[in-house]
Order: C-alpha cells, then sequence, then structure tokens
C-alpha cells in the first residue's frame, strides 16, 4: 500500500510506516494542484495543517482507506464527508495533550502574576512591585468546556495547586474522576472563576462563547482558549473585558488565524483584534500549546500506530 505524507513531521512517522512495509511517498511541497493530480493513487494520506482536504479531494481519492493528521483538530478535514465515502480520519492528541495541559497552565500564571508586564518592565530599569501584585490559584473554581485528552490533562495539572476543578462535556457522561468533577452547563455558569476551552471547531462550537455565553457566567471571569481561535467571537469577548465580566484572557489561538495557523496580514487586522492585543489584562502565544519537542514525536509516532492498524484491516 501506498501512503503519501504533504507536510513535515516527525521522521518516526516514516519509519514506523516503512518498517510496517508500507510505501511512503514524502512530499511537503506539494500543493492542492499536485494532491488533486496524484491522490487517486495512494491508500493513505497524512496531512498536518497546510491544505484543507474537501469534498473534491475526497473524490479524487478513489483508492484512499484512511486520512490521517497528525494533530489533533480535524477542522481542516471535511471528515463527515469522508466517513460517507468510506474513509476513516485518523488523529493523535495523545500525542500533545500534556503539552496543551503545561501551556494552559503556563498562561495562567502568567496572566495572575503579570509575568509579561514585569518582565518588559524590568528589561527597561523599571521596578515595580505592588503594581505587580498577583492572584493565586488556590481556592479559584475552574471550569472546564470539553473533558477530554486536552480537557483532561489541564485537570491533571492542577491537582497540586488546591483548586476546585469543574468540567462540563456535552458528549460524554460518568467521566468524573480525581482532577474534575462532572456538572451541567447551569454549574459551571454559577461557579466557575476560571474558565478554559478544550473543544473541537465545529458547526456547533463556532463562536460559542460570545455576548450572551459570557453573561450567564454568575461571577466576573478568567478565560483560556488553547483550543480554536472561532470558538471565542473577538468583538464580544473585547466588549466583556471592557465591561469587566471578564478580567482577563489567555489565548493561544484567535478568531483571525487561518487553519493554517497563520495570523491575518498587518494591514488586514480586524478593529476588534487591534482593541484585544492592546489590553494589557490579556496573554498570547502564536498557537503552540501543543507545540513541544517531545509533542513533536509523539503526535507522529501515536499517529503512525494508528495508521498501521487501520490499514493492516485491507
Amino acid at each position: 500500500m501506498k501512503i503519501l505524507i504533504i507536510d513535515t513531521t516527525h521522521r518516526v512517522l516514516i519509519d514506523n510506516l516503512t518498517n510496517a512495509g508500507f510505501e511512503i511517498d514524502h512530499k511537503p511541497d506539494y500543493n492542492r494542484e499536485d494532491i488533486l493530480e496524484h491522490i487517486a493513487d495512494y491508500d493513505a494520506l497524512v496531512v498536518r495543517s497546510k491544505i484543507e482536504i474537501d469534498k473534491e479531494i475526497i473524490d479524487r481519492a478513489r483508492n484512499l482507506k484512511c486520512i490521517a493528521r497528525v494533530g489533533a483538530g480535524m477542522d481542516a478535514i471535511d471528515t463527515d464527508y469522508a466517513i460517507k465515502k468510506g474513509i476513516e480520519c485518523l488523529n493523535s492528541p495523545e500525542g500533545n495533550r500534556d503539552a496543551v495541559g503545561e501551556h494552559a497552565v503556563g498562561m495562567l500564571l502568567s496572566l495572575f502574576n503579570k509575568m509579561v508586564i514585569a518582565d518588559h518592565q524590568v528589561r527597561k530599569s523599571i521596578w515595580q512591585r505592588e503594581e505587580n501584585r498577583g492572584l493565586e490559584i488556590k481556592g479559584k473554581t475552574i471550569g472546564i468546556i470539553g473533558y477530554g485528552n486536552m480537557g483532561g490533562a489541564f485537570a491533571q495539572r492542577l491537582v497540586g495547586f488546591d483548586c476546585k476543578v469543574l468540567a462540563f462535556d456535552k458528549y460524554k457522561d460518568n467521566y468524573s474522576n480525581e482532577y474534575a468533577q462532572q456538572v451541567s452547563l447551569e454549574t459551571l455558569f454559577k461557579e466557575t472563576d476560571i474558565l478554559s476551552l478544550h473543544v473541537p471547531l465545529t458547526k456547533e462550537t463556532k463562536y460559542m462563547v460570545d455576548y450572551d455565553f459570557l453573561s450567564k457566567f454568575q461571577k466576573s471571569i478568567y478565560l483560556i482558549n488553547t483550543s480554536r481561535g472561532k470558538v471565542v467571537k473577538t468583538k464580544d469577548l473585547v466588549s466583556k473585558m471592557k465591561e469587566g465580566k471578564v478580567l482577563g484572557a489567555c489565548l493561544d489561538v484567535l478568531e483571525y488565524e487561518a487553519f493554517t495557523c497563520e495570523l491575518c496580514p498587518k494591514d488586514d487586522i480586524p478593529q476588534d483584534l487591534i482593541e484585544l492585543l492592546q489590553m494589557p489584562n490579556a496573554v498570547f502565544s502564536p498557537h503552540i500549546a501543543g507545540w513541544t519537542m517531545e509533542s513533536y514525536y509523539k503526535l507522529a509516532y501515536f499517529l503512525s500506530q494508528k495508521i498501521i492498524n487501520c490499514l493492516k484491516n485491507y
């Protein structure tokens, strides 16, 4: 069987698939036209975030058994259509869940302790202690929406902070464990001090966090988003931050980020994003929550095992 890999990835993916007896074509320079021309020759397609795998590509893939993404999110793949065509869709969230969990904690600590602001000040010989007095996670209630690989990893890393962790996941049940307590969305709205989002981008979650959603929280909250940018409507977040309903935000992803993980051009940045980027009570990173040296290997390793298990059934 032949496997086409169109993105850069850790060598372990190629080595494991080769050792399993598959023929590998690694074509990181392939563009959309190249894929359309050659995809019919392959049994499996491995992607990351470079090209959207839509109906046109899937229809050309007459021999395809699986589409595999080196990552967690599947929003760049028309999975519903692929499944209808009998193509299995694979990803590897086990590979970067630890990185995402640690990054979310790191962003929260950075926001609470004003580390970014203080760092910039000290570099300019500005020494302000009272103005940079921080907050503690201990005693806070953290609400997690989406309790899968990422949400669970984040909750696990909060154990030592002596805080209360609540979790809501619409598509799971009986998932309370030693790290988080399963609750209703209504309870989350009532008790949350810090909200962390760990949901995929779907029609249901797109702009889920809007003005009305944020208005439902009984207390003023802090927001963490390491999932997908379009889960949060930027204009409404900015409005709620101005009102004081959202006291601060940790954002690894942004609404105006393309599925290729690139931000919109500087000369095309919307006004609401400009305002958000200027807010001192916001901490940003460029979609790197799951981007560690360790996850680079693990994402590829776990995916290689899933591809092998899928194709060995044919």
